[in-house]
């Protein structure tokens, strides 16, 4: 077996961090410069026209909202573990969000949060990001199926028969699923897994389930309150529809974090399309949306990456490496 020293060691965690940084902040940068639909001279003249600062104030407060949700229902689901603090949750879920923002589906946040836990609780703490991840898109789907079907009711965008068809295929799907649950692959079931889920206390599912409820209306509604700074006009209800369609439909397709406000900022266009929303407002406040809830957490989160202590470096900082050098 090759050795490697602790000082090579060392420098491959710090190039590693480097790199994931680095590739953060590269992508961030490619997607907001190299954008054509971003008219930022329209955006200019809207902002001097509607700037507030109160409100701007109170859509930052909301992307603040948006993360501590997310933070405490981690910290509640790791107390099933062992207790940690709110100020070690927000290392984990930022850090984590920084890994993961250009892995397919955020893959990477699994490993960046396992990475603060003892090797032996490491498929306990992936087990968990699942949970905390899951209820989200449960309430993503739940809220976006009656979203979907208002929008449609009063738009009739796909016909009462392709509706029906969906269904049909959802309550079979539903059906199938749990008729073979005992069926194990690679040693995993179904059954195992509810199992596994009714081991967690049911009060920290309940606290993950309000927690979840919470922070998908506060980003729902950030998105509506950035469409009224755009002066867009229209039905609360209408408005709503079209935003939980969006976020349903773009989250049900496999794609990289730091693409999330692309595919969003697509099916965006379409949907308020169909209300008459210009093309450049669905853009730039599906950009910002993403600015304010993914950029600047990364952007945060890169400090704690750069700051993580490894196993294989327990000095493994930009400081300590210096040091050493």
């Amino acid at each position: 077996m090759i050795s490697i020293s602790h000082k090579t060691k060392q420098f491959l965690v710090l190039l590693v961090k480097l790199l994931i940084v680095g590739g953060a902040f590269y992508f961030i940068y490619n997607q907001l410069a190299n954008n054509d639909k971003l008219d930022w001279q329209k955006f200019l003249v809207l902002f001097h026209k509607n700037q507030s600062v109160l409100g701007i104030g109170f859509i930052l407060l909301l992307s603040v909202l948006n993360r501590f949700f997310e933070i405490l229902k981690w910290k509640y689901l790791v107390s099933y573990l062992h207790p940690i603090s709110l100020a070690e949750a927000t290392k984990q879920v930022l850090a984590g969000l920084t890994a993961g923002l250009f892995t397919p589906n955020g893959v990477g946040e699994y490993a960046g949060k396992a990475l603060y836990f003892d090797k032996k609780e490491a498929k306990k703490v992936v087990f968990l990001n699942l949970i905390c991840n899951g209820i989200q898109m449960i309430l993503t789907v739940v809220f976006g199926i009656f979203g979907l079907l208002y929008f449609n009711a009063q738009y009739n965008v796909i016909t009462t028969k392709t509706v029906a068809v969906l269904f049909g295929i959802l309550i079979f799907l539903f059906v199938v699923l749990f008729s073979v649950k005992k069926i194990k692959i690679k040693g995993y079931s179904i059954e195992k897994l509810i199992h596994k889920i009714n081991e967690i206390p049911k009060s920290i599912h309940q606290k993950n389930t309000l927690l979840a409820i919470l922070r998908y209306l506060v980003f729902s509604h950030q998105y509506y309150f950035l469409f009224l700074a755009f002066d867009v006009d229209l039905p609360y209800l209408i408005l709503i529809s079209a935003i939980s369609s969006v976020y349903f439909l773009a989250s049900s397709l496999p794609t990289f974090q730091f693409l999330d406000f692309a595919v969003k900022g697509s099916v965006a266009v379409y949907f308020f399309g169909i209300l008459g929303v210009n093309e450049w407002v669905v853009v730039f406040v599906t950009t910002l949306m993403w600015f304010l809830n993914v950029v600047l957490p990364v952007v945060i989160g890169s400090y704690y990456v750069l700051n993580f202590k490894s196993p294989l470096a327990p000095e493994g900082t930009i400081a300590n490496l210096k040091e050493k050098q």
